[in-house]
């Protein structure tokens, strides 16, 4: 496929998204770097790979069509592809082996949040996390076996129910990701690489066993890293952004060093 024709065709899926979710805020899901879309946060993140401290963060967010009295949980499903032949080691999470195992976490803590244009459901008292993170190596696999894919799921639960409308966008999720293991002789590689994070589905259940599923955006439902930009086929692909080039990093002693062994 023409390289040009991409962009419009991202355009169209959200497009397509958007009327899906009918007019006002009615229901969906919205997906952003920092903070919950509505309250500044960002579609792409440049890092120049520079550093093992600090970490990066996502924000899903959610609006759901109905009413929800007796709110007790979500499920979460996200999907990551890199425009490499295979998943980098930088991006392998959680499973057993994986180069940085605990880089990645999931919290439903929003109490440093803005709260000017999302709401908090959770007010502290969410349980939950990181339930799987599949790749085409673990046991299940991610759903399309490709190799430079993964599938998050993530879930949080409430012990007593809370009441939510139809009318307002709320915060579902917080994803941490730690800049450890990136930069240095035990660097994990690929961190420069491509890579898309599609938000997929957020189903909101209520006690009674009425769950609701999500999948229509808001405004915004996917998220990128290092000048990567997405399509639509039977599954996401993702692809550089032309003219768009990635942050410069600086290299270790020990890394030049071993360019002349």
């Amino acid at each position: 496929m023409d390289v040009a024709l991409k962009p419009l065709i991202a355009g169209v899926a959200t497009l397509l998204s958007l009327a899906g979710a009918g007019p006002g805020l009615a229901g969906g899901i919205n997906l952003a770097w920092d903070q919950c879309w509505p309250e500044g946060g960002t579609s792409n993140r440049r890092f120049a790979c520079d550093t093992n401290a600090g970490y990066q963060q996502i924000v899903g967010s959610f609006a759901p069509f109905e009413a929800h009295p007796n709110f007790v949980g979500t499920e979460i499903i996200m999907d990551v592809v890199s425009l490499t032949s295979a998943l980098p080691d930088w991006w392998q999470f959680f499973n057993p082996g994986s180069c940085r195992r605990t880089a990645l976490s999931a919290s439903a803590d929003f109490a440093q949040s803005p709260q000017t244009s999302c709401v908090d459901p959770w007010q502290g008292r969410a349980a939950g996390g990181i339930a799987a993170y599949q790749t085409s190596t673990s046991v299940p696999p991610v759903p399309n076996g490709l190799p430079n894919a993964a599938r998050l799921k993530v879930a949080f639960a409430l012990e007593f129910p809370e009441s939510l409308g139809a009318e307002a966008e709320y915060y579902g999720f917080r994803l941490s990701i730690s800049n450890a293991k990136t930069f240095g002789d035990s660097a994990c590689g690929g961190c420069e690489s491509n890579v898309c994070i599609l938000l997929t589905e957020i189903k909101v259940a209520d006690s009674g066993g009425f769950q609701e599923r999500l999948w229509s955006w808001l405004a915004n439902g996917a998220v990128t890293w290092e000048c990567a930009s997405w399509w639509w086929g039977e599954w996401a692909t993702c692809y550089a952004t032309p003219g768009c080039t990635v942050a410069a990093r600086n290299a270790t002693w020990g890394q030049v060093k071993s360019l002349y062994r």
